[in-house]
């Protein structure tokens, strides 16, 4: 069963936005999909709590602040949503549950320079250096075509990170998630040009 963990230790980068997404995702594969979230804000829990219930269901992951147990048997695909400032043993036991991280970066320089450190001691982990745990980038509200979403796929080049997709900035993924729903949720039509930005992560975690 992978588990898919969505971290990165900047606040406001889009971590629940891609951890909800990418549950429907699972879900609408057919696969039995748990989402836990492991910030005290909560907000993938209560995004869970406006879903609707004629949808494909995706069940809610109890996790302990500060210890994260694997999800019960039964479970297919797990996606785990977390706090900012992760890190020490939090992140730690984390580690030891993940087959997968997404890491969330918008382009600002800002947001690169806050994220160097852990995308760091990531790749200094064990379980990544042996290939246990892999790791992908995903570019947060950027225009592909701009110079800032150059100068991220420039730093991910150099730090040995693939980008497997970059997400634009659209009011699509703010009004579904005021109805507990996500991209595939509703008739492609209307997310035409979002469901295509998600082909490299879909592929990733479905190794």
């Amino acid at each position: 069963m992978p588990v898919i963990v969505v971290a990165n230790p900047k606040g406001g980068v889009g971590k629940s936005t891609l951890a909800t997404n990418l549950a429907g995702y699972l879900a609408a594969q057919g696969h039995a999909v748990m989402l836990g979230d492991t910030d005290r804000q909560q907000s993938s829990r209560a995004w869970l709590g406006l879903r609707p219930p004629a949808l494909r269901p995706i069940a809610t992951w109890d996790v302990d602040h500060n210890e994260v147990a694997r999800p019960p048997k039964g479970t297919t695909h797990a996606v785990l949503d977390t706090p900012a400032g992760l890190h020490g043993k939090r992140l730690d036991s984390i580690l030891k549950l993940a087959d997968h991280i997404l890491v969330p970066l918008q382009p600002s320089i800002f947001d690169i320079l806050a994220t160097r450190d852990f995308l760091q001691k990531l790749g200094e982990e064990k379980v990544v250096r042996q290939g246990d745990v892999r790791i992908g980038v995903v570019g947060m509200r950027v225009d592909a075509r701009t110079r800032a979403a150059d100068q991220l796929s420039r730093y991910c080049e150099e730090a040995g990170l693939p980008v497997l997709g970059m997400l634009r900035s659209t009011q699509n993924y703010v009004q579904l998630a005021a109805h507990g729903l996500t991209l595939w949720d509703v008739a492609p039509g209307r997310v035409e040009r979002d469901l295509p930005q998600w082909d490299g992560i879909t592929k990733f975690v479905a190794r």
